[in-house]
């Protein structure tokens, strides 16, 4: 009896629960009914694609294994030492919540002892993939802020990102979560690291995962149906999402996923931002002087508005480009989720389908700018429209700078057209005004400014 108890008033994450209070047989059916909706969406995978996807993975695991023993025989390293040599491919995103969809991608990072840099995981090891059939389109991001290659392994979208840990040998029960592994590491180590930590650690700090993933999933299906979903473009990342479900979870541990998606537009509708989101408290000291987000400190941190922050050392926020605009058009989508999920939970006649309706984005405004990027090949208009995708957000921050401007709201989705001699794809920027008498406007500065960004890009690309 008294371990339940303690059970039960466990604290999850920096404040004790809202409520402990168990499921009702209407939670139970409304969740059941989701879980169905969702199964008919198509977005889970079947046992044979999960299982494929293990085969991919392990098959990596075991070339980076098989790389590091020659690599570290090619060193003049003795034969019984380098046969001792390791590495290991762990997976974060999506994929480690256990909330990818059909077809997704998986985020992946290498992670090797001391005597391999990162110099020789581009060259030997992108060798030696090159060289394997089953990996295609390969491509090696190598000074991105977080290096990474990206290739289709057997089918499988991958993104491999590398790690060099101040290790001699990897030992095997090495736990990415260790914070003193990130000691003497160089910053690129470190962000590539923090996929798996801040990963880890959200799986750590959610009481049932059951619940978090299947509330995880239709919460991010929700903000793809509804125009919110896109970090580069000043919304909310997977991540940012993730942590903001986990909240949920630690402040109603017993509840199904109906009653967490209600509760998470209920808390979100009138959260007081920028009064940062935690998971844990953030460590008072810095052991490792890394860049940790901490507006006392930073006088850039206090401009963020909507600081989500992760969870495991050195804590960042993830969404610091969230804009004022981005923050009301999500403040507007957690009001209108609020309103379905009273409807839905007092019995009026509606289902989960209205809930993941889509955005009808061009009736919601009267004047839209179009960005349309264009490159002579098709291989130049992929990295091409990364870059301008990239530089989006701060056209935004311009129009912002308005004072006619209410609102300038970026429609995640790009409009690719694919004319094989001219290929290109276009973005949307619907506008609100404000209602002042004679108004005029002149964006021509903004826009030109923005045009600008992108030729000096170009030419530096």
């Amino acid at each position: 009896m008294a371990s339940d108890s303690s059970k039960e008033t466990r604290t999850y994450g920096v404040t004790s629960a809202l409520s402990h209070a168990q499921p009702k047989d209407k939670d139970i059916e409304l969740t059941k009914k989701l879980e169905t909706y969702l199964v008919r969406l198509g977005i889970y995978e079947t046992d044979d694609e999960l299982q494929h996807r293990i085969a991919v993975l392990a098959a990596l695991n075991n070339l980076v294994k098989d790389w590091i023993v020659k690599f570290s025989t090619e060193k003049k390293m003795p034969e019984l030492v380098a046969s001792k040599m390791s590495g290991k491919v762990y997976t974060f995103g999506s994929y480690r919540l256990g909330v990818h969809t059909k077809g997704a991608d998986i985020d992946t990072l290498c992670v090797a002892p001391r005597h391999v840099e990162r110099s020789d995981f581009f060259d030997s090891f992108q060798k030696m993939l090159r060289e394997r059939k089953e990996v295609k389109d390969l491509r090696a991001v190598e000074d991105a802020y977080v290096p990474v290659m990206k290739m289709v392994f057997d089918g499988v979208e991958i993104d491999l990102l590398f790690a060099r840990l101040a290790l001699q040998e990897l030992p095997l029960d090495l736990d990415l979560r260790d914070d003193s592994l990130l000691k003497n590491l160089d910053p690129r180590c470190v962000r590539s690291l923090n996929g798996c930590r801040v990963t880890d650690e959200i799986l750590h700090l959610v009481p049932q995962r059951e619940n978090f993933k299947l509330t995880l999933r239709a919460v991010k299906l929700w903000a793809k149906r509804r125009g919110i979903y896109s970090n580069v473009l000043g919304f909310l990342g997977g991540v940012s999402w993730a942590m903001l479900v986990a909240r949920i979870c630690q402040l109603y541990p017993n509840a199904v996923a109906s009653t967490l998606i209600q509760k998470f537009f209920f808390v979100f509708k009138t959260w007081h931002w920028p009064k940062p989101l935690l998971l844990k408290q953030p460590a008072q000291d810095n052991p490792y002087g890394l860049n940790v987000w901490d507006p006392r400190v930073n006088p850039s941190d206090r401009y963020h508005v909507m600081p989500i922050i992760t969870p495991a050392y050195p804590q960042q926020n993830s969404t610091f480009n969230v804009s004022y605009s981005t923050l009301g058009v999500i403040k507007e989508e957690f009001e209108k989720g609020f309103v379905f999920m009273e409807k839905l939970f007092s019995g009026s006649e509606c289902n989960w389908e209205e809930l993941f309706e889509p955005v009808n984005f061009f009736n919601k405004y009267r004047h839209y700018i179009a960005i349309s990027a264009s490159a002579k090949t098709e291989i130049e208009q992929l990295e091409w429209v990364g870059l301008v995708e990239s530089k989006i957000r701060l056209l935004v921050n311009s129009l912002e700078q308005s004072e006619e401007i209410k609102v300038a709201h970026v429609n995640p989705k790009q409009y690719p057209k694919t004319d094989e001699s001219d290929p290109k794809t276009l973005w949307f920027i619907g506008l609100e005004f404000e209602k002042l008498e004679h108004l005029k406007v002149d964006l021509t500065f903004a826009i030109q400014s923005f045009v600008n960004t992108g030729k000096c890009t170009y030419s530096n690309f």
